[in-house]
């Protein structure tokens, strides 16, 4: 079964330098239908102004991923890490007991547009911990690329839940499958494009939660040249 989260349907925050869209319920968007996908609590699509960003604030028992789509986001936590994150590049911060972070655009005219993920950890009051990794989009040409995964397997992001992050970038005319083992469940997320999912059309920013299907297959819109994806594979 397969149940599309439209991209006009998500939460939607603005507040001058943030423009933000939430698939789940977040801050002061709530929506009891849509709190959260399995471990899945948070994707949110952030547009954020040159220069601006979020300051110094906490997170605690929770695996945040930041997917870089345009731009470059500078961070910076209280366990002594900085960076500048830009496309390609994945992060992962385990907030676990406690953690401080700041993400500022790091463009002074240009704006930064990224995902920001939250996954439940399967253990509460774990210890922080921060890993910054770069895929090139060439390993995700026509096929799944591991993104983060539990055991951290083939080059992954280690996240502290059974769930597995794929990318893939897909051309028009090509079409991937995807193989859900049983009693697992997936979330699309359409980062870029126009494909087709077992025949549904969907857009960029469009979600899509896939259960009690064990195969389903993406082809490319002939009307997108590329179409680029992420998939949670969740138990």
């Amino acid at each position: 079964m397969i149940t599309v989260r439209a991209s006009e349907d998500r939460g939607h925050t603005q507040i001058g330098w943030l423009d933000s869209r939430h698939s789940f319920s977040f801050d002061q968007y709530f929506d009891p239908a849509h709190t959260n996908f399995r471990s899945l609590r948070v994707i949110n699509e952030d547009w954020v102004a040159p220069g601006a960003g979020f300051p110094m604030h906490p997170h605690r028992d929770m695996e945040i991923i930041t997917y870089l789509l345009e731009g470059a986001l500078q961070h910076k936590d209280s366990m002594g890490n900085g960076s500048v994150i830009r496309p390609g590049e994945v992060q992962r911060m385990s907030a676990g007991v406690g953690v401080l972070h700041s993400e500022f655009n790091a463009s002074e005219d240009q704006r930064v547009h990224l995902l920001q993920i939250w996954i439940m950890p399967e253990k509460m009051h774990l210890a922080p911990g921060y890993e910054q990794k770069m895929f090139s989009k060439e390993t995700m040409e026509g096929a799944w690329k591991l993104l983060a995964a539990r055991d951290g397997r083939n080059g992954a992001l280690t996240i502290h839940q059974d769930a597995e992050l794929y990318g893939a970038r897909i051309r028009a005319g090509e079409q991937l499958i995807y193989q859900l083992r049983p009693g697992r469940h997936a979330w699309l997320q359409v980062a870029d494009g126009v494909l087709e999912l077992d025949g549904i059309e969907v857009h960029a920013g469009d979600g899509a939660a896939i259960s009690d299907q064990p195969v389903f297959t993406l082809k490319v819109s002939p009307d997108s040249p590329t179409a680029e994806v992420l998939l949670f594979d969740l138990a």
